[in-house]
């Protein structure tokens, strides 16, 4: 089951999964004949690829053959879940290029408009936020934001994610990519966005291409894997 929100002025649909707030997105792949091919999208910035440039030496191994997206993705949830990020990326035929986590106490300054507003008055306990990039090893590559905000009770970590999920109320700002992984040309366009409840937190995780070319469902997949990887 899900729902409908709106966000930043696009449709995004947000598929409820157990307990936390996750939105990610994703490299596009397909399985077909027994394989993961890399399907439309746009390209991104030489920038981007000149920053992964690890990403064209062909190494990723596929821990599971033949199987179909859909497995590819409840293997690589089950993988995440239990903290082994490397293992869950193989399983969508990736690796992991780059990370970046920093836990931080201050929500304020890296929230804005009405967001900013509902934290002034309900204070967050904490602020985890964490940058993510992983490709195909042929130049193909994803960025991954994922964003935890901590509160007192689950009550109020449902709260914000009635505000934060209404158009135009603002957000909590992930990590500047260019500054952090290094990747210029990039940025978080929303559309693939799946959150999650976690604890008395809400997780928000999202991705976008870095380089090369990507497809909608495998960007689903990624955002649905990473909104269970540990914020670190």
């Amino acid at each position: 089951m899900g729902r409908w929100i709106t966000k930043d002025g696009k449709r995004i649909y947000i598929r409820d999964k157990g307990t936390g707030v996750v939105v990610a997105a994703t490299i596009g792949l397909a399985v077909a004949g027994g394989g993961v091919s890399v399907l439309g999208g746009a390209a991104g910035g030489g920038g981007a690829a000149e920053a992964l440039a690890g990403n064209t030496a062909g190494d990723v191994v596929d821990s599971l053959p033949g199987r179909s997206l859909k497995t590819r993705r409840g293997e690589a949830r089950e993988s995440a879940k239990r903290g082994k990020a490397d293992e869950a990326w193989s399983r969508l035929k990736l690796k992991e290029l780059k990370r970046v986590a920093r836990h931080e106490g201050d929500c304020l300054a890296a929230a804005t408009d009405r967001v900013h507003d509902f934290l002034a008055k309900t204070p967050c306990t904490s602020l985890d936020r964490m940058l993510l990039a992983v490709g195909d090893g042929h130049g193909n590559a994803a960025v991954i934001s994922v964003v935890r905000v901590g509160f007192r009770s689950a009550k109020q970590a449902a709260a914000f994610e009635k505000v934060e999920a209404v158009q135009g109320s603002g957000d909590v700002r992930p990590l500047e990519i260019a500054a952090v992984l290094g990747v210029a040309g990039v940025r978080m366009t929303g559309l693939h966005y799946q959150p999650r409840a976690d604890g008395h937190g809400m997780v928000v995780a999202e991705a976008d291409t870095a380089t090369g070319h990507v497809g909608g469902d495998t960007l689903d997949a990624l955002a649905d894997v990473a909104a269970y990887l540990p914020v670190r």
